[in-house]
């Protein structure tokens, strides 16, 4: 079975305004948390994780803290074979998700070097 996230429902949003980024390690603990990415990976085969459309940055950071539980528990090649990213826009997160999923498993940090 597939499940999906779409981080649409994560935005910031103030009044008319929404987030065209996704950013910082405190926002992606907050989406990890609310989204139940862990939960949903231990129930789903699969988990497709959508992106909205207007996005301009998802950096590795947020990604770092979004992931990070299940980047460790299923390993880099592992994760790629339960997750994929499907873009409604023209947003392509290959490199900051490879730059945080490295993180993750060199455990490095953005804050630490």
């Amino acid at each position: 079975m597939e499940a999906v996230i779409n981080l649409e429902d994560f935005r910031v949003r103030q009044g008319n305004k929404i987030s065209v980024v996704f950013t910082g390690r405190d926002r992606g603990a907050e989406v990890r948390k609310k989204s139940n990415i862990d939960e949903i990976a231990n129930k789903n085969e699969k988990v497709k994780i959508i992106i909205p459309d207007n996005i301009f940055s998802i950096n590795p950071s947020f990604l770092e803290e979004f992931l990070v539980n299940v980047v460790q528990k299923y390993g880099k090649e592992e994760f790629f074979k339960k997750f994929s990213f499907v873009s409604k826009g023209d947003y392509d997160v290959t490199s900051s998700l490879t730059e945080a999923i490295d993180r993750i498993l060199n455990n490095e940090s953005s804050l630490v070097k």
